[in-house]
């Protein structure tokens, strides 16, 4: 039976086929004679579709996702019940609102659609050449299939994901920049496989055969598996099957460069492409705000409730009075029924329903859109040096950048430059330095001055030549020495320019260059280098790439004898324990000499294959780069058995340098309360060394380490002799770092197979070791450990609210992971900033961030939900005391036409301008006390006290203006000289009227800048009021509005006396005078208004150096040659401070 229903739902769509793990591609869809019967398998088409609606499902679908909301389906079910019951106010009260509502949201959400639709159309109707035949025919791009075999050409972007077949170069390569993919802005090179690089002509094309396999389409951009079988013409029986990795794949929004033309076949199409997959990837983000917000719903539901069933059970309680039950006057039906409960509650629930402020939602939602925008155009974020400007990928999280407690970072290019420069190297046991461009042996005796290499040894010329030709660098020329779209080799030494994914490569072939030892490229599969002025030309057999795992990459070269070597480059914990030969020891003790100085380190090594040894890697190698499954694990397997007894060469350092203003930040948010931790690849005296530059560690700080264990009984014992260190220091100034790596870190972080309760405990003993350091150091740590180390902390007792800052690929796990994630526009490419939640250009943009934007977003949002809030309990807590006064019959003091527009328009527009441009502190003021930060932290201004006190104060609001109405008409007593009494819709009108104002008013005590925007939304809001009670009560409103004409001339016969005046005014200020007690004493003692005392710090951000001014803070050289220095005073010397981008 559940197979028959299986197949009718497969048969009339409603479920999919399941999916296969592989699929076949039939090159250009044309399958071998043997698949006669063969039935093409259905992929999607190639149409891009981005749009959320259609036409047809806009309607239904997008009031589905808007009444997902909370407030929305309350209102929605409010709405209904008052047209089912005999309510005692108009439908149009809950339902007006509402339908605005969700009309702006739907008109906004449907305008942006309506230009993805634009987008898509544009895409999808772009001209793309495919094989028709024996030639190519120009169809749009959305018509393309699966197995197509597609032609692009120059500066073209790919239209779907193809397997490269051929290129107009010879060799079967082309270029291509993959900027709008990863941000990359460096040209890469594509090959194509041996069997189709020759297939350059339509005829060729149009008689190949060839079957390409392949895994389903993943999100990973830098991974495939898959391989090809290609018939050999004229030779039917023989088939030739060979492996497709990564670099064979041309990706959908890369494009093509510096090549005329490219064939691929299309293996991934539409919403199948890897771009197309990583634009749907994104983790959903929720801020404290919004999180505290849900519960104040949740809270004053509890509070209707409440209410409701109290003025419920009193209503029951008067009616069974004998009073009531004598009066001729009231007819009572002594027979109460569940229907008749359950009625009478609903009417008391919709009369106090407005408790819930129906345009939070909506103003909350504009407010954060516009608000993101101030994040980008803020000019003291934007770099001049590259020209970039601040980004908010999402505006989502304004606010939680003003609640970072914990902020995790990269080194390599988010401290640092990431501009890699060779320093040093050692070959052989001998330590070489460059001075002015030259290659210098070092001197033992400190201070000589080392002496120019005049000929290079044949140990030096080796090690240079193996830098020159282990890596992936590819060359770029100047259009004039390219001929027919080929790179010609014969020019100058300096006339070209290295493109490297790596800025450690093109340090090394650009230190070559200036060796002699010069790097000219690929040609025909030979790698060239000039040596001495002579080409050698070296046949590339196989590029081992670098992985995290690994942490080494390698290439097998065959010279011009015939001699095979393995080409080795990596960290020295992962080439040394595999070394058999060589100067090991010295090699090891450079390296460590080179970290010291917070040099970054590698180590080259090689090893001489013999023919026997070559052929047995080559076939293995093959097998596992054809195998569809397990790919990567048996690829790790040969690679390890190859790079094994390894010769020890030398070392290469290069520095890279920090970038202006790290060690001023670092401190700034130290001061700020914000724990940095560094979480680095890079070995552990770098990375101590550069913690130490950089501010991260201050100098005296006792380091304490988990490095290097293997055990986690020696790391818990480890752990607690730290602990216990900490608890006994007797100086309270005394401060301690710890530096834990990667190795030790897996015994303690839970994994997917280690979710126990050990891997728990382990992980708290570890949380709680790092609340007592100051600053945490994490080296030779993968992308995973990044992630974890942030779930670790972010997963604790106290729930703190990380931020996770990088610039690479490398970053991208620990930027999701992290409640904030932010990327540094660098050069490891723009993955970072793609899958980051804001990005700016350099780390020192970071304080600003935070302090300014992240401050005021927190004050402004916080204040927005707590004012709609208040200003709901103040104006509907009126309907609950007259309550009291009406006998519990549920009639409302209010009219339905004040009920409907109290809260979007009469109280709307001044809350969403505070919201915009609020500054409650001055930004100089945030950049120069740090200190302010900590004030807003743990959701402060959303703390239960501080909604309490709004609550309070809405309440006290509410009881001055009820009762003081109630005290003005009681007994009936005329207000004017004529005699004439005033009923329930003139005191109702009263009470409105200074609503609507003291809510205005106590917004306008909460404001602390004034602009011409700000000055525009009170006195309009104020006046528009004014003009809409004016013609709402002078005109005779349409029977199709209004039922009865109850508030005709009231607003008119109210304000004709001073007596309404004159007590709107004395009950307005008795209102608001807690309120202003509260403004003169928060500006009177709070110290954020004060003058900074003896200038304790200057944080300054602008494009020249940062510095602070203080006893307390130290400074030290940021990259010193002899390592960490004691540190000395800095005096600034008069007006060195007068450019700074933050004024003093």
């Amino acid at each position: 039976m559940p197979s028959l229903f299986r197949r009718i739902g497969l048969a009339v769509g409603c479920l999919k086929p399941p999916t296969k793990e592989n699929r076949v591609i039939f090159v250009d869809n044309k399958p071998p004679l043997q698949h006669e019967t063969y039935i093409p398998q259905k992929y999607c088409d190639n149409q891009i579709i981005t749009s959320k609606y259609t036409l047809w499902n806009f309607l239904p679908k997008n009031l589905f996702e808007q009444f997902h909301r909370i407030a929305n389906f309350y209102f929605l079910c409010v709405g209904v019940i008052e047209l089912l019951i005999e309510s005692p106010v108009s439908p149009a009260t809950s339902i007006l609102p509402l339908i605005f509502v969700i009309t702006t949201t739907g008109i906004k959400q449907g305008y942006e659609d309506w230009l993805r639709h634009k987008s898509d159309k544009e895409v999808n109707n772009r001209p793309a050449w495919v094989l028709r035949g024996d030639r190519f025919v120009e169809i749009r791009a959305m018509d393309i299939q699966v197995g197509d075999i597609v032609k692009v050409h120059i500066n073209h972007s790919f239209p779907c994901d193809l397997v490269q077949l051929s290129s107009h170069d010879p060799s079967g390569d082309c270029t291509v920049t993959t900027a709008n993919l990863d941000g990359e802005t460096n040209l890469k090179t594509f090959i194509s496989v041996p069997a189709t690089k020759n297939m350059q002509t339509e005829d060729d094309l149009s008689t190949v055969k060839a079957t390409i396999e392949c895994q389903q389409p993943i999100a990973d951009l830098y991974k495939f598996i898959g391989r090809i079988t290609v018939e050999v013409p004229n030779q039917q029986s023989e088939k030739v099957c060979q492996p497709l990795g990564a670099e064979h794949v041309l990706l959908r929004g890369s494009r093509l460069k510096n090549t005329p033309f490219v064939h691929g076949c299309a293996i991934y199409t539409g919403q199948d492409t890897k771009m197309a997959i990583n634009s749907k990837f994104k983790i959903q983000k929720y801020s404290k705000v919004e999180r505290a917000m849900n519960t104040f719903l949740i809270c004053f539901m509890i509070l209707l409730l409440l209410e409701t069933s109290l003025c419920l059970g009193l209503r029951y309680y008067t009616e069974a009075q004998p009073t009531l039950q004598n009066s001729w006057f009231i007819r009572l039906d002594n027979h109460l029924t569940a229907r008749q409960a359950i009625e009478d509650f609903l009417i008391f629930a919709v009369l106090f329903n407005y408790i819930i402020p129906i345009s939070l939602y909506v103003t909350i939602e504009v407010q954060k859109f516009i608000g993101s925008m101030f994040f980008a155009w803020d000019i003291k974020m934007y770099d001049d040096g590259t020209e970039q400007a601040a980004k908010a990928n999402t505006s989502d999280l304004n606010e939680e950048l003003g609640q970072v407690e914990y902020l995790f970072t990269d080194k390599t290019g988010t401290l640092t430059e990431n501009d890699m420069q060779f320093r040093q190297c050692s070959v052989n046991g001998t330590k070489y330095i460059e001075v002015g461009g030259l290659v210098c042996e070092k001197p033992d005796i400190p201070g000589v001055q080392p002496q120019p290499v005049s000929t290079l040894t044949s140990d030096m010329e080796w090690f240079f030549t193996v830098l020159a030709l282990c890596h992936t660098v590819r060359i770029e020329k100047a259009a004039d020495h390219q001929i027919n779209g080929i790179v010609d080799f014969d020019t100058s030494d300096y006339d070209f320019e290295y493109q490297a994914s790596s800025p450690d490569e093109k340090a090394f072939v650009d230190a070559c260059r200036r060796y002699g030892v010069v790097y000219l490229g690929v040609k025909d599969d030979h790698q060239e280098v000039k040596v001495k002025g002579k080409v050698h030309r070296y046949k590339q057999l196989h590029v081992l790439e670098f992985d995290a795992t690994r942490k080494r990459m390698s290439t097998v070269v065959q010279d011009e004898q015939g001699n095979i070597y393995l080409l080795c480059k990596g960290a020295e914990s992962a080439i040394l324990c595999n070394a058999t030969s060589g100067n090991v020891t010295k090699a090891l003790q450079h390296v460590n000499d080179y970290a010291m100085l917070g040099l970054r380190t590698l180590v080259i090594s090689q090893r001489k294959l013999s023919e026997e040894e070559y052929e047995k890697f080559d076939h293995e190698l093959t097998s596992a780069r054809k195998a569809l499954e397990n790919r990567e694990e048996k690829l790790a397997e040969v690679f390890n058995t190859l790079e094994s007894n390894l010769q020890i060469l030398g070392a290469t350092a290069v520095e890279d340098r920090l970038q202006d203003g790290v060690p001023e930040t670092i401190e700034a948010l130290r001061m700020a309360g914000i724990n940095v931790w560094v979480l680095t690849g890079d070995k552990e005296e770098t990375a101590v060394n550069i913690s130490y530059s950089a501010g991260h560690f201050k100098p005296g700080a006792q380091l304490l380490r988990l490095t290097q264990l293997r055990e986690w009984e020696e790391c818990s014992h480890l752990i607690q002799q730290h602990r216990q260190a900490i608890e006994s220091s007797s100086k309270d100034e005394e401060t301690f770092a710890l530096v834990i790596d990667g190795a030790s870190l897996s015994l303690v972080i839970r994994t997917e197979t280690n979710q126990d309760q050990e891997h728990k405990q382990r992980g708290d003993e570890l949380h709680s070791l790092c609340h007592m350091c100051q600053a945490v150091l994490c080296c030779r740590m993968s992308p995973i450990q990044k992630a974890q180390i942030v779930q670790l902390i972010k997963h604790g007792k106290d729930n703190p609210v990380t931020a996770a800052i990088g610039d690479g690929a490398n970053d991208v796990s620990m930027i999701q992971e992290a409640h904030v994630g932010l990327g540094v526009m660098g050069k490891e490419g723009r993955q970072a900033v793609r899958c980051s939640d804001y990005a700016f250009a350099r780390f020192r943009f970071l304080m600003r961030a935070l302090f300014v934007h992240g401050h005021l977003y927190y004050v402004r949002i916080a204040t927005l939900v707590q004012y709609f809030f208040y200003k709901n309990v103040a104006f509907i807590t009126a309907q609950v005391y007259f309550a009291f006064f009406s006998g519990f019959s549920a009639q409302s003091i209010y009219d339905s036409f004040f009920l409907t527009f109290f809260n979007i328009t009469f109280t709307s527009l001044p809350i969403l301008i505070y919201g915009l441009f609020e500054q409650h502190i001055p930004p100089d003021k945030l950049m120069e006390m740090p200190k302010l930060y900590k004030k807003i932290r743990k959701n402060a201004m959303l703390s239960p006290g501080q909604f309490i006190k709004w609550n309070l104060l809405g309440i006290w609001h509410s009881v001055v203006l009820f009762f003081g109405c109630i005290f003005i008409f009681k007994d009936g007593l005329p207000l004017s000289g004529d005699g004439v009494t005033y009923g329930i819709f003139s005191m109702g009108t009263l009470l409105i009227s200074m609503t609507v104002l003291t809510a205005n008013l106590k917004l306008y005590l909460e404001t602390y800048y004034w602009t011409g925007v700000t000055h525009f939304a009170f006195w309009f809001t104020m006046l528009g009021y004014v003009s809409f009670i004016l013609m709402y009560s002078g005109l005779i409103m349409p029977s199709l509005f209004v039922d009865l004409q109850n508030m005709y001339w009231v607003f008119y016969a109210l304000y004709s006396n001073a007596s309404a005046w004159f007590a709107m005014l004395v009950l307005m200020f008795i209102a608001l005078l807690p309120d202003i007690v509260l403004r003169t004493c928060r500006d009177t003692f709070s110290s954020s208004r004060q003058k900074p005392e003896n200038n304790r710090v200057r944080a300054l951000s602008g494009s020249d150096t940062s510095y602070f001014i203080d006893q307390d803070v130290e400074n030290i050289p940021l990259n010193n040659p002899q390592g960490p220095v004691q540190p000395v005073k800095f005096t600034p010397r008069p007006g060195s401070l007068k450019n700074s981008g933050e004024s003093i």
